[in-house]
């Protein structure tokens, strides 16, 4: 299938970043805006292909950049059958890290699980880094450089991502380093702060209650939940995820005629990308996105891919502000999450502004051990 920019590239405006003043918000990718669950692992299918073609007969493992390339990096290695962990900036307790820096994001701290690296190594030939997007090939490079101190000489590296919009300096870098490039469509960002300058902004914004209690929904708890932060096994991963996905189908109706949105948090998107699917196979007209932490100005212009916005706390840490971007009224909607805190202000603000949408039928799904 053949992608347009359009399609997997649209600018917005990042709000409170001076150091990148654009976002590329892909409208496949189940993020930002919610998406069939079919298109966006479809999508990240195709770049599985063109791994598979370059680097048959080699082991793999695919690592995938929190929070908006989790999904794709988990769908990639579980269609490669090759391992898998994501980088993360959630907090595991009793475990060392590999730290590094992803400069223009808004939060820019990002690490790896040393010892699950420790593991790895010895049994892969080459680190495949997965993005949505890269723009300068920054990011991976820090981390690169820390990984070539741990284990010199011992791997091979490459990066793939759904959007290159590297220039010939920074192409030209990688090449001199041995670091292989892969990417469905290549971009050019000459003029992507221009056009983030120039947004409105006069979209709806609205901060949701986190003290009132949210009412009309119920939570459940599905067990055999896998880490994707530590390491794993990338088919292992997806067989976890749909059998969540099973259990989850006798908690959510869906059939022909139904419409119902399947919402995940921040890193945790490549569960409910799966829970969707399933729901799909029902015969529902099923979407699926994510919370986030990325606050972007949201404008009523036309081809402007965000008009409305959610200020919500965090499931997983009530200081932590999360949006959701463009709800919408479905008949049933799912939150599907890892969250293991019991804190309900993250809870509250989100069922809140699902309700504010006239959604009525809401369930909480929390994936755990036991």
């Amino acid at each position: 299938m053949g992608y347009r920019e359009q399609d997997l590239a649209a600018v917005a405006r990042r709000e409170r970043n001076g150091k990148r003043g654009y976002l590329v918000v892909n409208r496949l990718q189940g993020k930002h805006v919610p998406v069939r669950p079919w298109r966006a692992l479809s999508l990240f299918g195709e770049l599985g292909e063109l791994l598979r073609k370059e680097y048959e007969g080699e082991r793999l493992l695919l690592i995938g950049f929190a929070e908006t390339a989790t999904a794709i990096g988990a769908a990639v290695a579980a269609g490669l059958r090759a391992l898998y962990m994501q980088t993360t900036r959630e907090q595991i307790d009793g475990v060392d890290y590999f730290y590094f820096s992803e400069q223009h994001s808004h939060a820019t701290e990002q690490k790896l699980v040393r010892e699950d690296l420790d593991r790895a190594v010895p049994l892969v030939d080459r680190i495949v880094f997965v993005e949505d997007e890269i723009t300068t090939g920054n990011t991976i490079w820090n981390i690169i450089k820390l990984l070539e101190q741990a284990y010199p000489g011992r791997l091979a590296y490459s990066a793939a991502s759904l959007l290159n919009g590297m220039d010939k300096e920074h192409l030209g870098e990688y090449e001199e380093r041995g670091i292989r490039l892969h990417w469905l469509l290549k971009t050019c960002h000459e003029d992507y702060e221009r056009r983030a300058r120039e947004v409105q902004g006069d979209g709806d914004y609205h901060l949701c209650d986190v003290k009132r209690p949210a009412q009309g929904f119920m939570e459940y708890r599905i067990h055999g939940y896998q880490n994707a932060r530590r390491l794993t096994d990338g088919q292992g991963y997806r067989e976890a995820c749909c059998r969540m996905a099973e259990e989850m189908r006798r908690i959510v109706p869906s059939g022909r005629g139904q419409r119902i949105l399947v919402v995940g948090t921040e890193e945790f998107m490549y569960p409910a990308l799966i829970a969707a699917e399933g729901l799909e196979r029902e015969g529902g007209e099923v979407f699926c996105h994510s919370t986030t932490r990325s606050p972007i100005v949201v404008s009523r212009e036309e081809d402007y891919p965000l008009g409305e916005r959610y200020e919500l706390k965090s499931l997983y840490d009530a200081r932590r502000t999360t949006y959701l971007y463009e709800i919408g009224t479905y008949d049933e909607v799912a939150v599907v999450t890892d969250a293991a805190s019991e804190e309900r202000e993250g809870l509250y603000s989100l069922i809140n502004a699902l309700r504010s949408r006239g959604n009525k039928k809401i369930h909480v799904i929390r994936w755990c051990e036991k």
